[in-house]
């Protein structure tokens, strides 16, 4: 599977990478970077560590957007990824250079390089990506499919009662991508919310990786304990955290670990309450959109599994 990235590199994001990174039926061709969790240009130095960490090939990374396409970026999550995105786990700098390009170019050349077989997996908000429609649209017919982390259908929101984060980041991103005619899953909280890695699990891993993968899982192990405690301070959970990137790279790759449902839906962008909602229309006659598939199930214990096999399992 050839894959694009686009990330906001804090915690999950860079277990995401690393399990795409170490799994043989995948081939990451590019990845760019978005603000999000962090700045995008954090986000890039992040994910060029986490590059080192697996060995991997020369992969071009480039930076991305640093603002929303209409509102004001936030700042950065540090309660749930730590002051450097990274759970506080310092890494080395890297030796490796970003590509100095417009994303949206290169976004333009991956898919004409890859036509009808690039798999775009979102992993922040969406502004790279439809900045890249609005200067290509014919960026939207190249690409095989999109699969992007983000929203909730009935599980409740993570930073508004409605809304979740990476949705709620960039809502007139994410509503013109929705509009775009792609072919598009939508990971969302409805199952990620259900997918827990837990500390015996990671410390299990750790007992049990192949040797190629003990650096990578050394540094999942401590950044983890940060994120466990962001997470425990936002959901009361203990010693477990939702799975949310990583889920969506694994349901790219196996979409059988979910269960979906196409609905045509548009992103609130405006309110107070409720910016960044997903709106679905179940009605006879549903207003003019395009149909999204969501996951609305997911197997939990599977999906454990499958994450930690790209780490055990000799290939």
């Amino acid at each position: 599977m050839k894959l694009l990235l686009d990330v906001d590199t804090g915690v999950d994001d860079s277990i995401a990478i690393l399990y795409a990174l170490f799994k043989p039926e995948i081939e990451v061709v590019g990845i760019s970077t978005v603000c999000g969790n962090v700045e995008a240009w954090l986000a890039a130095e992040n994910t060029l560590k986490i590059l080192d960490l697996a060995d991997a090939p020369d992969i071009p990374v480039v930076k991305g957007a640093e603002t929303p396409l209409r509102k004001k970026w936030e700042g950065r999550v540090s309660y749930i990824h730590g002051d450097n995105g990274l759970g506080n786990v310092e890494l080395p700098a890297s030796s490796r250079k970003l590509l100095e390009k417009d994303v949206s170019d290169f976004h333009m050349e991956l898919a004409g390089k890859y036509e009808g077989e690039l798999v775009v997996v979102t992993l922040g908000p969406m502004t790279n990506i439809a900045r890249t429609l609005e200067k290509y649209p014919e960026f939207a017919g190249k690409v095989k499919k999109v699969v992007s982390m983000g929203g909730t259908l009935s599980m409740r929101g993570n930073v508004s009662p409605v809304a979740e984060a990476n949705f709620a980041g960039d809502p007139d991103a994410c509503d013109r991508v929705f509009t775009s005619g792609m072919d598009i899953t939508i990971v969302g909280l409805d199952v990620t919310m259900k997918t827990r890695l837990t500390k015996e699990h990671i410390d299990w891993l750790a007992e049990n990786c192949r040797e190629s993968c003990k650096k990578a899982v050394s540094y999942m192990q401590k950044a983890l304990v940060h994120y466990r405690k962001g997470n425990q301070r936002q959901n009361y959970c203990v010693d477990d955290s939702p799975l949310h990137d990583p889920l969506t790279i694994m349901c790219a790759l196996k979409p059988g670990l979910i269960q979906t449902e196409c609905r045509k839906a548009r992103i609130e962008c405006g309110g107070t309450y409720c910016r960044g909602m997903v709106v679905t229309d179940q009605r006879e006659h549903p207003f003019e959109a395009e149909y999204i598939r969501f996951a609305v199930d997911v197997h939990p214990h599977r999906a454990i599994r499958e994450l930690l096999s790209a780490f055990w399992e000799e290939v």
